[in-house]
């Protein structure tokens, strides 16, 4: 009953915009939120915000780019700012990728810039130093940390880990974590943390693997969902059927023609970044690869080339599809039809951000035709179909009812405020826990603010 009525209202503040100054957040959040020109929530704010200020679990169901780093941000925040400041780990958030974590310990410091919250990302690749400092932080040094699963387990294995101060436990992207096959890890952090935690689990699709993750780690959760968005309307969208020994040919000339200063080429397998990347070399191009097999240095080298526009075009996997932040990306071009419905919209969104335009080129095989029949039948729009150059001779009639050869793969499977009312319960893995809702917190009322003092000593930023 809750649950739904957490999506009805969830209906209505999609159409309505709450003010942040209206959501009952501390003060020191506020200043930071009004400094950074930050006014009115995004319907995923203004939904999820009320609930996790209440100390419920929840399930938040929203793409990326609708805002929902600061939904979890904020009322942890808040939530921080009244626990004893004793250097011990609050908040751990687990995300897929090195570049999700940087990109949400980058937004933690930037609102918590007056509240004297402490944040710290850690991932792997990095050298013996940065280890040292990542061990610092999870025994004696910041409030919210953000982890990729495989470094955190290497920290949890050493036995230093202190969580137990833990208030809160969030997951972002958790299906993308499922699809990279990161279940049993998840658990296995979560049965280290302490059993009395707030559980909050956002994905952008819900597959059955995503039920049960969240069957699994969330008690009498609350459900936040936005409907998945349609492609912004302007992305001029089209789409080439060919032959796939085609491929690369069509893709340079739509690179060349365009004189593209910033695009990403996608590919949904690693194996086939690197050969195109040898294509767009040998026709001149330049570009650079991104997916999981580099390590971090080369990483950050190649991503801050190409949000430097020093280097035009970054061929992909859908590593960096979500969670990417660069507003100037003109063109998007799937190399492969991705592998469902909901990775086209999220790759596609990564051009024609911030108001500007943008063009989503997608390369459609006979094996990929029904995929992609299905991905215009989510969108609810026909994507043009463009012509294939006659030089490269005869090209496939589109189908979308063709099956190919081998067919799509279908969907994935894969000491606080309000320390009365808290109680343990039972849970399968890590221990239950129910929390009742804080003296003032939410929506109405004002509440006595203690203002949060930096750590002793002027600790820094992941000290």
């Amino acid at each position: 009953m809750e649950e739904q009525q957490a999506e009805d209202a969830g209906l209505k503040a999609a159409e309505e915009r709450v003010r942040f100054d209206d959501l009952g957040l501390h003060p020191d959040i506020e200043d930071g939120l009004s400094s950074m020109g930050f006014e009115t929530a995004t319907p995923i704010q203004g939904q999820a915000i009320p609930h996790a200020l209440k100390r419920k679990d929840m399930l938040g169901i929203a793409q990326t780019g609708t805002g929902k780093t600061a939904a979890f941000l904020l009322p942890t925040m808040d939530r921080i700012m009244d626990t004893p400041n004793d250097g011990k780990v609050k908040a751990l958030i687990i995300v897929p990728t090195r570049e999700l974590a940087i990109q949400i310990d980058q937004a933690a410091e930037g609102f918590a810039y007056y509240t004297g919250i402490t944040s710290l990302a850690i991932y792997g690749g990095g050298t013996g130093k940065e280890f040292a400092q990542e061990k610092k932080a999870l025994t004696e040094g910041a409030d919210i940390v953000t982890v990729t699963p495989g470094r955190m387990l290497s920290h949890l294995t050493l036995g230093y880990v202190d969580l137990s101060s833990l208030e809160v436990l969030i997951l972002d992207e958790a299906d993308r974590m499922l699809d990279m096959g990161f279940h049993a890890d998840i658990m296995r952090i979560a049965s280290h943390c302490r059993s009395e935690r707030q559980t909050l689990l956002f994905s952008a699709t819900m597959p059955d693997r995503m039920r049960n993750l969240a069957h699994e780690l969330l008690d009498d959760p609350v459900t936040v969902q936005l409907a998945l968005s349609k492609p912004a309307a302007n992305v001029k969208q089209g789409a080439y059927a060919l032959f796939d020994h085609q491929k690369d040919a069509v893709l340079v000339e739509v690179l060349k023609e365009r004189n593209v200063k910033s695009g990403i080429v996608f590919t949904s397998r690693k194996r086939t970044v690197g050969q195109v990347v040898r294509a767009l070399r040998k026709a001149g191009i330049k570009c650079g690869r991104m997916s999981s097999d580099l390590d971090q240095s080369e990483r950050e080298e190649v991503m801050l080339a190409f949000r430097q526009q020093k280097l035009p075009i970054l061929v992909a996997t859908d590593v960096v599809s979500r969670g990417i932040d660069i507003d100037s990306i003109e063109l998007v071009v799937n190399y492969d039809v991705p592998p469902n419905e909901e990775d086209y919209v999220h790759r596609i969104g990564r051009t024609a951000r911030a108001q500007r335009k943008g063009e989503a080129i997608t390369l459609v095989t006979p094996d990929d035709m029904r995929r992609f029949g299905n991905i215009e039948k989510l969108i609810e729009k026909e994507v043009p179909k463009l012509e294939v150059p006659k030089a490269l001779g005869d090209a496939p009639v589109y189908d979308p009812k063709s099956a190919g050869t081998r067919g799509g793969r279908g969907g994935r499977g894969g000491g606080g405020r309000g320390h009365g009312g808290r109680h343990s319960g039972d849970r399968r893995h890590g221990g239950g826990k129910s929390g009742g809702s804080p003296s003032g917190s939410g929506q109405g009322g004002k509440r006595h603010f203690k203002r949060r003092g930096k750590p002793d000593g002027g600790q820094s930023k992941g000290a």
